[in-house]
């Protein structure tokens, strides 16, 4: 089972040349324009990741694009002038992508937080095989993708019919799509392997923790935390006396550090006079054996700091608060979107590409 919470505080066929780490890897980017942008938030947005590292950042509000990795800075000038002028001639259209997408859906006029999104990128399999994917959204909704197998566009919804079949009528852009997906961006894929080798094939062992809480005539539950660990790929599970809980085991999901590194965490509730026969397994690809981890009470010593600490985070939850909104509505209209690309990605991965500039984007619905 999953749980959003967290612990408390105290393809194609292409065959290819594998790296030494034969993947899966991914290269993706992530554009996004927003109708009212303020203060943290601009109003066109463009990142590049590769496999979970962020590399690439650019935004309306900022000089021009930006390096996020040390790897990505064996690319010269020349590469980061091109692709701030790649980013800038896209910005406008997609400004007005939001624009028309409001019409589209009987929101204009209407104020309130509206998206637009597109996501294109490649991967690479651990066999050699490699894939690619191409996808449009509005307000935190599919609006149109592509499959690169069929080759066919994919619309969700019936708002997104007729641009669907504008894009499919164009059999040379399928094709050059495809091509490009499969095999252009791959190259790049794997150019950009070599470059972050060193950082995407390193090997952080987790460390772990066990912290207990108990409820007033209740159940005691256990956490368990493992953090500092990369890769991403990890495996907890709580047992008892050798065997595993999995049906009353509860997970967080795998989140990111900002060292680059990863945490994780599992709970489990148990009857307090049963601590001392649970244990906590951490599994990894790069491990020999599992990791374990088991509930230690806490020392008299170790009690007045964690009250202390217990006083300053209430504090500072006092203070202030974080919030993340997620806009997520579907409502009906007509109308059309400028869909970028005419067979090219918006943002281009390599010298050879790029965009085809404002006065050659065109409605296509």
């Amino acid at each position: 089972r999953a749980w959003e919470g967290g612990c408390w505080l105290t393809g194609g066929s292409l065959s290819l040349s594998l790296p030494a780490d034969p993947g899966p890897h991914s290269l993706r980017y992530f554009y996004t324009a927003v109708s009212e942008p303020g203060p943290g938030l601009p109003q066109f947005t463009v990142v590049g990741y590769l496999d979970d590292q962020l590399f690439f950042h650019f935004d309306s509000e900022g000089k021009g694009a930006q390096p996020r990795a040390p790897w990505i800075q064996a690319e010269g000038p020349e590469y980061w002038d091109r692709q701030t002028w790649i980013a800038k001639g896209w910005q406008e259209p997609f400004n007005s992508n939001v624009r028309i997408a409001m019409e589209h859906y009987n929101q204009s006029g209407v104020r309130g937080l509206h998206t637009f999104q597109y996501m294109y990128g490649c991967q690479l399999r651990a066999d050699g095989s490699t894939g690619g994917f191409r996808q449009y959204g509005y307000d935190g909704r599919d609006f149109l993708s592509y499959d690169t197998r069929t080759p066919t566009w994919v619309a969700p919804s019936k708002e997104a019919e007729i641009t669907k079949g504008k894009m499919e009528a164009d059999r040379h852009l399928s094709q050059q799509q495809r091509d490009y997906l499969e095999r252009k961006c791959v190259e790049w894929l794997q150019k950009y392997l070599g470059y972050g080798k060193e950082t995407l094939q390193r090997r952080e062992r987790p460390a772990m923790r066990v912290t207990g809480r108990d409820a007033p005539d209740g159940p005691t539950t256990l956490c368990c935390r493992a953090h500092g660990f990369y890769p991403r790929d990890i495996a907890l599970s709580w047992l008892r006396k050798g065997e595993s809980r999995e049906q009353v085991t509860w997970r967080g999901g795998v989140l990111p550090n900002g060292d680059r590194t990863y945490h994780a965490w599992a709970t489990v509730e148990l009857d307090p006079r049963e601590r001392g026969l649970y244990r906590c397994h951490v599994e990894r690809e790069s491990l020999a054996q599992p990791l374990v981890a088991v509930w230690e009470p806490p020392s008299r010593s170790a009690l007045l700091p964690v009250l202390i600490g217990a006083v300053a985070v209430t504090a500072l939850l006092a203070g202030g608060a974080v919030g993340f909104v997620l806009w997520r509505r579907r409502c009906s209209g007509n109308g059309g979107l400028v869909v970028p690309g005419l067979g090219e990605p918006p943002l281009s991965v390599g010298p050879a590409m790029g965009p085809r500039g404002r006065e050659q984007s065109r409605p296509l619905c």
